[in-house]
């Protein structure tokens, strides 16, 4: 690349950092790229150019190219998305969500005189897909991370539309889009009459994960925000394996005996996740403030729910009414086990009949 002056000043980007000049021959290094090449009314101010890094290029939508859409808008939200979907409003995540409360509170009337459905291969293609949806977002989150040279102690947002940060961009979407689908979690519940598996901690986590994901999309796609999603998603593979064996009946329930662990595991999470906020706020990391308190305050909220649920469910008694209460079907998200209600193997209850479809 190349300028004509009076003097004509060449910037040669092959060499580590140096600028040559044509008109003398000489050479020198400067770090950064910093300085004035040429003279009089004719002179190029050099300031911080650098080349590509690994895996970078630069295409028409990068930062210096005519047609970028990277950057920020007037009220600092991330340009990249606000043509995605459920992404230029928050009207369609909200209406969603409203309607999940709604399908909460009217679902089990709803199903009330009716039999249970008998969703067996549902379930079985429900969450193997959940499976290869979130294992989808973990190698995105990690390569893109990878490739990008994210740290895990303090990563700022990279507005811009490099292609590593577009990928990052694009799977913390695919995160968020995840939530919205397991509101389906619910749905199967009531539509088996399991609505003692609906608890209170069932209906925050799902709620309140796929709504406030909205706003991690749009202002900080990227940055420290993949961190969180990245262990999540993994945990989710892991979690709805699970639930995808147990949907294949009793003959499996003797090789899952690792289900309390997946409480344990998602305890772990929510540790892991405040000490690494923490260590952002030590360090004064550039990242909105606000966002890393709230984090806290919300994986706080889920410690104590969490432990609530593993308490009642592996330390007390599991004595149910008329009988014991079978420990295999555990309650997606961590829900409570207490039943109000007999409940067989391959998590189906029956009560004056047979379940629908069997």
């Amino acid at each position: 690349m190349s300028f004509s002056f009076p003097e004509e000043a060449v910037l040669d980007l092959r060499g580590p950092r140096s600028v040559r000049c044509a008109a003398s021959g000489a050479r020198r290094t400067r770090r950064p790229w910093a300085g004035t090449l040429g003279s009089g009314d004719h002179r190029l101010h050099v300031d911080r150019v650098r080349r590509p890094g690994a895996g970078e290029r630069r295409r028409p939508g990068s930062p210096g190219v005519p047609g970028t859409r990277g950057g920020r808008d007037g009220a600092g939200a991330d340009k990249r998305v606000e043509d995605w979907p459920l992404m230029q409003s928050p009207w369609p995540t909200l209406s969603i969500s409203t309607l999940y409360l709604l399908f909460v509170w009217l679902g089990p009337k709803w199903m009330k005189d009716r039999e249970p459905f008998q969703m067996r291969f549902v379930l079985i293609v429900y969450n193997f897909g959940m499976v290869l949806l979130n294992l989808f977002i973990f190698r995105e989150l990690f390569m893109g991370s990878y490739n990008a040279g994210y740290s895990y102690i303090c990563q700022t947002v990279d507005y811009s539309n490099n292609v590593n940060e577009v990928r990052i961009a694009a799977a913390l979407w695919w995160y968020f889009v995840s939530k919205g689908v397991e509101y389906l979690d619910t749905v199967f519940f009531i539509l088996r009459k399991k609505n003692n598996q609906v608890s209170f901690l069932h209906v925050y986590h799902h709620c309140t994960m796929f709504t406030l994901w909205w706003i991690g999309i749009k202002w900080v796609a990227g940055g420290q925000a993949f961190f969180g999603a990245q262990m999540n998603s993994f945990i989710h593979v892991i979690m709805y394996s699970y639930y995808g064996l147990t949907a294949f009946g009793p003959w499996i329930q003797k090789y899952l005996w690792w289900k309390r662990y997946l409480t344990m595991l998602q305890l772990v999470q929510f540790h892991v996740t405040i000490g690494h906020t923490a260590l952002s706020l030590y360090t004064d990391c550039p990242f909105p403030k606000w966002m890393h308190w709230a984090l806290i305050a919300y994986a706080i909220s889920f410690i104590f729910l969490f432990l609530n649920f593993y308490v009642r469910t592996y330390n007390e008694p599991k004595q149910a009414k008329h009988g014991k209460v079978a420990t295999n079907g555990i309650a997606a998200n961590g829900v409570s086990k207490a039943e109000k209600q007999l409940v067989l193997e391959n998590g189906k209850s029956q009560r004056n009949g047979k379940a629908k479809g069997e």
